[in-house]
Order: C-alpha cells, then sequence, then structure tokens
C-alpha cells in the first residue's frame, strides 16, 4: 500500500474519531488537561529548585525547560497520534477482536495504531511549543535554519522510538497470559525519564535508559543538540537505537501475529 492511500485511511479514521468525540464535548480536551498539569507542575518544580543553584548536572535552567518542553512535545503527539490505539493492542489480543482486523485489507498495526487518533491532545503541542519557545529565548544561542530543523529531525526520531517502545511493550501479551505489570513498569520508567535528563543518570541506570529501554534519549538527544552539547558520537548513537528498535519492533509484532491464537481457533 503506497503512502497516499494510508494518509487517505489516517484522513478517515481521524474523521470518524472526531464525529464520536464531538458526542462527549466534556471530555474533549481531558488529555490537555491531565498532560498540561503534570508537566506545568514539573516546571514549577524546577523553577523552585533552580532558584536555589544555578545548575544541575550541567544543565542550566533554560535547558532544563527545554528538556521539559521538549519530552512534553513527543508525550502530546504521542497521544494525539498512536497512544490510544496502541494501548488496545492487549484487550484485542486478550478479547480476539484481533481476528476482526487481520482479516482487513489494511495492515493490522497500521489500522489498530491510527484508529484512535485523539483531537483533544492537540491543544497540549502547541502549549509545549510555547515551553520550548520559551526556553530557546532564554538560551545563548544562534537560531539557525540548520539548528532548528535538526532539533524536530530529532524530535520526529525519537517519537518514532517512543512508539517503537509502547509497542513491543503492547506486543507481549502474545506471548504471556498478563502483561499488565510490565505496563506499570513501563509507565514508570517514562515518567522518571521525563522528570530528569538521561545525562543524569550513572552506571546500570544508564545503561538501562540509554539501552535496553532507551527512554533516557528521547528528550535528552534533541534538547542537547538545540544547546550546542550533542556530540557527533551521540547523534550517531540515537540514530543507531531508533534503528535498531524499529528493525525490533516490526520483527517482534510479526512473531507475535504467527503465536496468535484468534478467538475462533
Amino acid at each position: 500500500m503506497n503512502i497516499y492511500k494510508h494518509l487517505k485511511i489516517i484522513w478517515m479514521l481521524l474523521k470518524m474519531k472526531l464525529a464520536r468525540t464531538m458526542a462527549f464535548r466534556f471530555t474533549f480536551f481531558g488529555a490537555f488537561f491531565v498532560d498540561g498539569s503534570m508537566f506545568l507542575i514539573q516546571i514549577l518544580m524546577f523553577n523552585a529548585i533552580y532558584s536555589q543553584t544555578g545548575s544541575i548536572g550541567g544543565w542550566d535552567k533554560q535547558q532544563m525547560l527545554l528538556f521539559i518542553g521538549t519530552f512534553s512535545l513527543i508525550n502530546a503527539v504521542n497521544m494525539a497520534i498512536y497512544f490510544f490505539g496502541v494501548i488496545t493492542i492487549p484487550w484485542k489480543i486478550k478479547s480476539g477482536d484481533l481476528d476482526l482486523y487481520i482479516t482487513k485489507p489494511v495492515n493490522t498495526l497500521f489500522h489498530i495504531s491510527f484508529e484512535n487518533i485523539d483531537i483533544g491532545s492537540v491543544p497540549l503541542i502547541f502549549a509545549s511549543l510555547g515551553i520550548i519557545a520559551y526556553a530557546v529565548s532564554g538560551m545563548n544561542v544562534q537560531i539557525t535554519f540548520w539548528r532548528v530543523s535538526g532539533y524536530f529531525l530529532l524530535v520526529g526520531m525519537m517519537l518514532i522510538l517512543y512508539y517503537d517502545m509502547e509497542v513491543i511493550m503492547r506486543t507481549i501479551p502474545f506471548f504471556v497470559i498478563q502483561a499488565s505489570s510490565i505496563e506499570r513498569f513501563e509507565g514508570e520508567a517514562v515518567t522518571l525519564c521525563m522528570k530528569i535528563p538521561g545525562t543524569l543518570f550513572k552506571g546500570a541506570f544508564k545503561v538501562l535508559f540509554y539501552l535496553v529501554l532507551p527512554y533516557g534519549i528521547m528528550a535528552t538527544v534533541p534538547a542537547q543538540f538545540f544547546a550546542g552539547t550533542l556530540t557527533p558520537a551521540g547523534f550517531l548513537y540515537s540514530m543507531c537505537i531508533v534503528a535498531a528498535f524499529t528493525a525490533f519492533t516490526l520483527a517482534f509484532w510479526k512473531l507475535g501475529l504467527k503465536h496468535y491464537k484468534s478467538a475462533s481457533s
């Protein structure tokens, strides 16, 4: 299936989701208020910390705000586009609803991922861009086309990595009966990594959050790039991690489908 057909399907799913969402207008901006409040609390916390110190592990206040805004942006786009589709995978496996998706003439993972686009998360994207703009305005860096382009390229790559991690975690139910504890662990890991830049992790935590569960690089690498502190080796490493996890995600998903026991079998 070519890109044009994929885009037509996404547009159709978007219109269907918007029609359903507008029927419950009070919940339309639910994700915006919940996640927006979470990042607002984080900003207030770091404001209090930086009122007593000028730097944390080499990150000044503006760089930390850029880090927070970057993670907020990645999370917001994730919530708006594919999160609410991906999280239904374990339930579809357990209930047998996956049968319906497998029989359709559309890539199964693609359909599930984009069927629950959440328009209510879009305001959080703009709020995140506002945090980023405010952080950049106070940084002593030259704003160029290549710096901005490189930053958003890395944000896009980290979005792919975030998607990979979410799919991997929710493909595990193909092989086990109960995977709720894995999802709880994922939530705790993401929460930790959205509060602390990856460069502050040491030892086993560095290995865990830079290699095994690379949540630690998701906001850290784009923020480092914009601040001019990302090394060429760090840039290459992040690209290799994204490529490796994307390849593994696709292979793991195909393996999971082979082990799937449909409700009718």
